[in-house]
Formats: C-alpha cells, structure tokens, sequence
C-alpha cells in the first residue's frame, strides 16, 4: 500500500506537471475567452460524461455561485443534470444525440461550450462542439492521451487542453485543477482581487 501510494503521488504530480508545460497558453487563452464571453451577456455551456460529467456539474457551480470570491454570479450551465431531457433524447433519438440537442436548444453565439472526454472520442461531447460551432459558439474540450491532439473532439474544439497521460485517472484529476484554475483566472479577471 506504501509503494502504491507514494507512486500515484508521483503519477499524479507528473501528469499535472506536463499538462502545465503543454497547455499553459491555452490555459490563459481560454481564460480570455470566458472573460469576454461572460462580459458580452452570455454563458458557459458545460458537458461531459460520468466523471467528466460531474466535473461539469461542479464547475458550473463554481461559476454560477462562487469560488474564492463573494460576487454577483457568472452564467454557466451544465448539460448533465436534466434526467428528463436526456432520457428523452436518449430514448427518442440516441444518446449520441443529448448534448447536440441541448446546445441547439439553450446555445447563442456569445456562449462558449465547452466539452469534457478523458478519451477525446466521446461520440455525444463531439456533437455538442460540432453544433456549439455551428452556431457560432466558441469551443474548448479538456482531453486527454498520450497523443496530445485530444483526439477526434480536439480537432472540433477552438482550444484543446489535453493530459499527456494514459492514465483515466490522472487525466480526471487534472481537468479537475484546470477547472478550478480557470475559475479563478476568470473570477479574479472579471472582479478582481478581493
């Protein structure tokens, strides 16, 4: 169990550490982005499946009602919490399809989506990007791989932030700190340092 722990400590720290030296101008980039996208009126769209889904969850949270800061709140949406819409897409049409339709339905021009897959080949995510594009939407996908291209939803994807890990894990723990790291660049860009 020693051994265990102290290699996924390293595991973990290393995976954050590449992600860093990878994406930190992206990081900043889409930080960019979801300052001008919620000062011009509009919303964070967020989506992803099982962990990736509760990522999406949180952190429109953090969003929505705070992170470090007592402030008015920003706009963000998680596409994964309404069990009747995508059960009814799901059962209707397809799963591949609960996304799509909930960006086609809730998206505007001045959003940004943003899709969440640890593989990059979550058939659902793509087609929430690919619509989010469609209608004029900026879009960023948080990937992972050893790749590094994000796969097939970091080609659909304006900015692509991949774990250059193989590891589901790892890959979920830093989207994780991304997530919280982006929150705080925006929070502290839109009200300062409070």
């Amino acid at each position: 169990m020693e051994r265990i722990i102290s290699e996924a400590l390293i595991n973990a720290v290393m995976a954050q550490e590449a992600f860093v030296k990878e994406s930190r101008q992206k990081i900043i980039d889409l930080a960019c982005q979801m300052v001008i996208c919620i000062r011009q009126g509009g919303k964070i769209i967020i989506f992803g499946n099982g962990g990736s889904a509760a990522d999406a969850q949180h952190m429109a949270a953090e969003f929505v009602n705070r992170f470090l800061i007592n402030r008015k709140p920003m706009a963000a949406i998680a596409l994964t919490t309404d069990s009747s819409v995508i059960t009814s897409i799901g059962n209707d049409f397809s799963f591949d399809e609960i996304f799509s339709k909930q960006v086609q339905a809730l998206g505007k021009r001045e959003d940004l989506a943003l899709g969440i897959s640890t593989s990059g080949g979550s058939l659902n995510v793509i087609k929430g990007l690919e619509v989010a594009k469609g209608i004029g939407m900026q879009t960023a996908a948080f990937t992972g791989g050893m790749a590094g291209d994000g796969g097939e939803l970091g080609k659909v994807a304006d900015v692509t932030l991949n774990v250059p890990t193989a590891k589901t894990q790892h890959i979920q723990e830093v989207h994780l700190w991304a997530e919280h790291l982006l929150c705080e660049l925006v929070e502290r860009e839109i009200f300062g340092e409070n």
